[in-house]
């Protein structure tokens, strides 16, 4: 969940935003967020829509936050009784922080794992699967569609798994596997979000 554009440099004393979790157990908590360069919390008008869409579909899910950032989704799902969620995060900084969150919730079934997201999903050698993915990467670096691809090729998805993702408007036209089924999708300002099935 980062920037489209670059932000200026700051320094290993970021200083913090928020996120705030907008329904559920949590429901109103606000968490601290390093501002780090390049993160890009989900807004709470597009979380808004996405948990619309996965009303009835979060409770009881294996959630894989893959570019976590901030962890607002993933926090969000936890916080609508998904079963347990991992949050992947390359930024050392942001990934302190989301285990911070996760201590500070008192939360049992969440964990971090400081890593290119990328390079994790190359290898599935625990044949680890979920049915509830979150991709949101940083814009205008390709990483969406080697996501996709990768979660595919090393069956890290279950039956019907559920994958949002959310992209810099212009790239509207990602070619995802042929098996992903277009449930819903909609433009906000920058970003293009869409939630699809595996078959």
């Amino acid at each position: 969940m980062r920037n489209k554009s670059p932000q200026k440099q700051v320094s290993n004393k970021a200083s913090y935003g928020v996120i705030r979790i907008i329904s559920g157990q949590f429901r109103g908590r606000k968490l601290p967020v390093k501002d780090v360069q390049g993160l890009r919390p989900t807004t709470d008008r597009i979380k808004e829509t996405v948990f619309n869409w996965l009303m009835q579909d979060t409770r009881d899910t294996k959630v894989l936050d893959c570019f976590a950032g901030s962890g607002g989704l993933g926090f969000e799902a936890l916080s609508r009784f998904a079963l347990s969620a991992r949050f992947l995060e390359m930024d050392k900084l942001a990934a302190n922080q989301l285990q911070t969150n996760i201590d500070t919730l008192k939360l049992t079934n969440a964990e971090v794992i400081c890593t290119d997201s990328l390079l994790y999903l190359s290898n599935n050698t625990q044949q680890q699967q979920f049915n509830l993915v979150f991709i949101d990467p940083p814009f205008r670096q390709g990483l969406a569609q080697k996501c996709c691809d990768l979660l595919t090729e090393n069956d890290w998805l279950s039956k019907n798994a559920l994958i949002y993702v959310e992209v810099e408007s212009e790239m509207s036209a990602l070619q995802t596997p042929s098996n992903w089924l277009l449930l819903k999708e909609k433009a906000a300002g920058q970003v293009f979000c869409r939630l699809y099935e595996l078959q």
